[in-house]
């Protein structure tokens, strides 16, 4: 009887967890997926040497290994072969690179560029138009300028034929719109 009642129940089981073992959220959850490291990440470790002398030196935590070298230079080192290439956060500079800062006045910067820069900007683009502007006068649909008004078709229509007609210009008059 123990064996009549538990059966349908290990079947029913059994079943749900083979149904749900192809989700791949069940999987990630139960750590059935394989997860393969980023190779743009993964960095060799430089092997361990003797030091100089049998002393070692005291280790300051968060310095880097003084054997290993940043990624920026292993990179060159690994195109380029033996070349001293100074890192992106050296704060040294060569000699020729202060030239040619002193020579383009970067002593003379206005600290306030941004500012000058926003500023300037924000005026052009009130005094700037579009090409729909220019062209036809239509505006756009944002700020401080009005919609596009609608031409009621039949109207103008007339309009235009009674200007053939008294030979005035098609463009004479007032073009009659649609106050929404």
């Amino acid at each position: 009887m123990f064996m009549k009642t538990k059966s349908p129940f290990i079947l029913c089981s059994c079943a749900v967890l083979m149904l749900a073992s192809g989700c791949s959220s069940v999987k990630d959850r139960l750590g059935l997926n394989k997860k393969a490291p980023d190779e743009f990440k993964v960095l060799k470790r430089a092997p361990l040497e003797m030091p100089p002398s049998m002393t070692l030196p005291s280790p300051r935590p968060g310095q880097q290994r003084p054997q290993e070298q940043d990624t920026q230079s292993a990179a060159a080192e690994a195109v380029f072969g033996e070349v001293n290439v100074p890192s992106a956060h050296s704060s040294t500079k060569s000699q020729s690179g202060l030239t040619l800062l002193q020579q383009a006045g970067a002593q003379n910067a206005d600290p306030n560029i941004r500012e000058k820069v926003t500023r300037e900007t924000e005026e052009l683009n009130k005094t700037n138009k579009t090409v729909a502007e220019k062209l036809i006068g239509v505006s756009g649909f944002g700020g401080d300028k009005d919609p596009a008004s609608i031409i009621d078709a039949e109207k103008e229509a007339e309009r235009i034929k009674q200007n053939k007609e008294a030979n005035k210009p098609i463009n004479s008059g007032d073009v009659p719109t649609i106050e929404e």
